[in-house]
């Protein structure tokens, strides 16, 4: 059959399908009938449609099923700093965080890698709250469960449907889902929520730290109509996880699988007497380096590239996360200076609306190192801080205590 100029169906002419002397009569099946009218009718001029509406009134009905998220927090806030204790902090650490925060209703803690000491810790009473979801921050635990069990290896091509396959590196970068989702389905709930005990979830991060909380991690697998276990390892869901606890994880991840109490000096004197303490070994640091080439790619080339914009001059290994709870919107970026001076680990957690999202999380983290370059903080013996004295690991009387 052929289309008309004016795109209306052709008629059809039976005679120009059977031969003269025959007289058939030629039908068409109902399908083909409505096939015909529904063909005609897309492709007739608007104008020629008998019943329609106008474009601006279709796409006003189209909009009224559009969901958009109404948010209650807000992204900016002007007294961030009120109530902090800042005696025992590192004055330059400290100023770049404030300077790199701006006026984001937001946290910023940072860490030193090799003892656990909290450097800075800028609006100390989100940084101790309880927590919010972890987001795709969450990743991090589940790809460190998926290694150690033997689930994946870094370049293991993971399902996501249909001929759809990714690894361990690019799934990290972008923060893939769908990866994560399979990842966990994989590992199942006991082994998830084992490896994120021994990681420092749900449990206290620092040491006699006032004020500090100890967020929540379910005891069983969340209903399936809220993810299951596919949600809770792709976004979080079900959990809530402190910037602390977030700081600990990395800290782990950055020194090869030391997990120390993290301890928040608040006079001169605790400084001079610091001392690192240890909370546990974890046998991660195999598989450490199959982890750390999907943080890189975050900054090089994916969800954490926003770092780059302020800051180049050092190696950055990170991992961004942003979700949404209850009209709040969370945006997270954990990350650590892959020097082998300087060393440091930072975590920018904020809170708020539509501002508020990972990558802005990661370009905080880039302003706030690119400060700390620019006071030699990178620079051999010129850091504001020394090595730490050889660590005691805590007593088991301690360790009870937290």
């Amino acid at each position: 059959m052929l289309l008309e100029a004016s795109g209306s169906a052709a008629s059809v002419n039976p005679s120009t399908l059977t031969p003269p002397h025959k007289k058939t009569r030629v039908t068409e099946s109902q399908h083909a009938k409505k096939r015909m009218r529904t063909l005609a009718h897309s492709r007739a001029p608007h104008s020629a449609i008998a019943g329609t509406h106008s474009v601006a009134a279709r796409y006003s009905r189209a909009s009224r099923h559009h969901y958009y998220e109404r948010f209650h927090t807000s992204s900016f806030a002007s007294d961030i700093t009120e109530g902090d204790v800042t005696d025992g902090e590192d004055p330059v650490v400290r100023q770049a965080a404030i300077d790199a925060l701006g006026n984001m209703n937001g946290t910023v803690v940072a860490i030193e890698p090799t003892s656990g000491r909290v450097l800075a810790m800028v609006n100390q009473r989100l940084a101790l709250s309880s927590g919010a979801q972890p987001c795709s921050t969450i990743k991090l635990s589940v790809a460190l469960a998926a290694l150690s069990e033997g689930v994946i290896d870094e370049q293991t091509p993971v399902s996501l449907g249909g001929r759809s396959r990714m690894n361990l590196t690019e799934a990290l970068a972008h923060s893939n889902n769908a990866y994560f989702e399979a990842v966990g389905r994989k590992l199942g709930f006991e082994k998830v929520q084992y490896y994120a005990h021994q990681f420092g979830l749900g449990e206290l991060a620092g040491y006699h730290i006032p004020g500090e909380q100890v967020g929540t991690y379910p005891e069983e697998e969340i209903p399936a109509k809220l993810g299951g276990v596919s949600k809770m390892c792709s976004f979080g869901e079900g959990i809530s996880m402190t910037p602390l606890q977030l700081g600990a994880l990395v800290t782990a991840i950055s020194n090869g699988g030391t997990l120390y109490y993290l301890q928040h000096p608040t006079t001169p004197e605790a400084v001079a007497n610091f001392q690192p303490r240890i909370k546990r070994h974890l046998d991660i640091e195999p598989v450490i380096p199959e982890l750390s080439d999907g943080m890189a790619g975050a900054v090089e080339y994916g969800t954490a590239r926003s770092v780059r914009l302020n800051f180049n001059e050092e190696s950055i290994l990170g991992k961004t996360g942003t979700c949404s709870h209850a009209g709040t919107r969370f945006g997270w970026f954990a990350s650590y200076a892959n020097t082998d001076i300087g060393r440091i680990v930072t975590v920018v957690f904020l809170q708020g609306g539509r501002p508020t999202f990972g990558p802005k999380a990661a370009e905080i983290a880039g302003r706030m190192y690119r400060n700390l370059y620019d006071h030699n903080f990178f620079v051999a013996g010129t850091a504001e801080f020394t090595p730490a004295e050889p660590v005691q690991k805590a007593s088991s009387a301690t360790q009870q205590q937290q």
